[in-house]
């Protein structure tokens, strides 16, 4: 999809509030500089300064959908608002053009006592829709909020979810140039949730940006073109969104004086690389010097896995070690060799050093593997295997000193359809309550095209089905 104007920009934009200690120190910041500015003496200030949005520049272009993720109090709703209009900046300089739709907060704009009915109308009105127009629309609002007879209750007998179900409704069946949306998404069933998800798609094609806040790390690098990560009332990285997600990811596990040093290196992160999209692990020149031939590869096995140099992970994020560290990850065919072209049907192993910095007892180890787009496919964790004949049962691991390391391997089978693929693995601590270390995105491979054998299999998983049709 091509962009082509801004539709929201902002520059230098910034929000403060002043926080007062105590209620009286309210009233003194009312009186008292005045009168010590008549004397001509300088005047105390009796409240501190908290920055919730500070100098942060956007540039959106019509037709995107941006996901905007952080920590909780990372200035993410207040940056919404002020794009909204329902607050104003303290300084800087904020564009939108075109009609605004906004779902920023449970039930915000209903009045409890007006019924679904005509708070929908209330809505629709402040959105900037006619009263023609939502009698044409209201037909499919309600059924898409779907909560029968409530639609002509009030609004103070609805549950929670059926706030959000009436608000998001008219939101998005208003047409909006903009769509706003603030962790709207996490109410609701599964059910409803997809239904929502595939009416944002749809708005999606029909060319209108999107403003999308959620926690979800699926979520964003799904339905999203570009990421915002917002710490400290701070846009800190901008950029293709598993980028963004996987530093969000990295910075999350961490708090206090430890978060400090992970932030500045991302802030110091360079954002138009980020932009380059991780799809080129998908478009890697296949004809290039860097590939070598199948066939000459594999003559001496019947096994058309080969590996290329080129095809490196560029989304790579390694927490900070804990008492351990994993290194050497590399995926191996039947044969032993070194690969990461893999054929469907095929067995695998990802094997990969541990090594420890302190002592542990009973550690979890796991892998998984993931869709470009993010979305977790398989995995597992040595808490779920079983032993293989005359092998050490992996569900009880030993203690293991400071010093020691482990070798490590995941036998799989590729069941992938073709495409490319990421490997994330990760040690926690007895009881799973943290990362020992983590490397997410640590590989890239590709399932190559023409292996597969179930060419009639649609979808990511190659199911390897059968099909039998007979008369009565």
């Amino acid at each position: 999809m091509s962009f082509d104007d801004t539709i929201i920009k902002t520059t230098g934009l910034t929000k403060h509030y002043l926080m007062f200690k105590r209620p009286e120190d309210r009233l003194k910041q009312m009186i008292v500089p005045r009168l010590k500015r008549l004397v001509t003496k300088t005047p105390d200030n009796y409240y501190r300064v908290f920055e919730a949005v500070r100098d942060v520049n956007l540039d959106i272009k019509r037709g995107q959908t941006v996901g905007i993720i952080g920590r909780n109090g990372s200035g993410k709703s207040t940056m919404l608002q002020m794009i909204c209009g329902t607050l104003q900046p303290t300084s800087g300089n904020l564009s939108v053009g075109g009609r605004i739709a906004a779902l920023l907060e449970l039930g915000a704009g209903f009045d409890p006592d007006f019924t679904g009915r005509e708070n929908v109308y209330m809505n629709g009105a402040i959105i900037g829709l006619s009263k023609a127009e939502i009698d044409a629309r209201f037909d499919t609002i309600a059924a898409f909020a779907d909560i029968g007879d409530f639609i002509d209750q009030p609004a103070k007998t609805y549950s929670s979810g059926m706030y959000v179900r009436l608000a998001f409704a008219v939101a998005i069946n208003s047409d909006p140039d903009i769509l706003v949306v603030d962790e709207a998404l996490s109410v609701g069933d599964e059910a409803f949730q997809r239904k929502c998800f595939a009416r944002i798609e749809e708005i999606q094609a029909k060319g209108a940006t999107i403003l999308f806040v959620s926690h979800s790390a699926q979520s964003i690098v799904k339905l999203c073109d570009r990421a915002v990560l917002m710490d400290g009332g701070e846009a800190i990285l901008q950029g293709n969104p598993k980028v963004v997600v996987g530093q969000y990811q990295r910075l999350i596990n961490l708090s206090g004086e430890a978060a400090v040093p992970v932030r500045a290196q991302i802030k110091a992160m360079d954002n138009d690389a980020v932009t380059v999209e991780i799809d080129a692990v998908d478009s890697h020149n296949n004809d290039g010097d860097t590939v070598p031939d199948i066939n000459a590869a594999t003559a001496d096995i019947m096994d058309p896995s080969w590996f290329d140099p080129g095809l490196i992970s560029q989304s790579t994020v390694s927490y900070e070690s804990k008492g351990a560290t994993i290194s050497g990850a590399e995926i191996l065919n039947a044969a032993g060799q070194r690969v990461n072209n893999l054929a469907v049907g095929r067995r695998y192993a990802l094997h990969y050093d541990l090594h420890f910095t302190k002592s542990q007892k009973n550690f979890v180890v796991g892998m998984m593997i993931k869709t470009k787009e993010g979305v977790d496919l398989a995995g597992s964790h040595n808490r779920r295997m079983k032993a293989q004949k005359g092998l050490t049962d992996p569900r009880i691991i030993a203690s293991v000193k400071a010093g020691e390391t482990i070798k490590i391997s995941f036998d799989f089978r590729c069941v992938f359809r073709p495409g490319p693929y990421f490997m994330t693995s990760g040690v926690m601590s007895a009881g799973e309550v943290d990362f020992l270390h983590r490397l997410v995105d640590m590989l890239a491979f590709r399932v190559m095209d023409g292996t597969d054998p179930s060419d009639c299999d649609a979808g990511l998983i190659a199911m390897d089905s059968t099909l039998r049709m007979s008369h009565d």
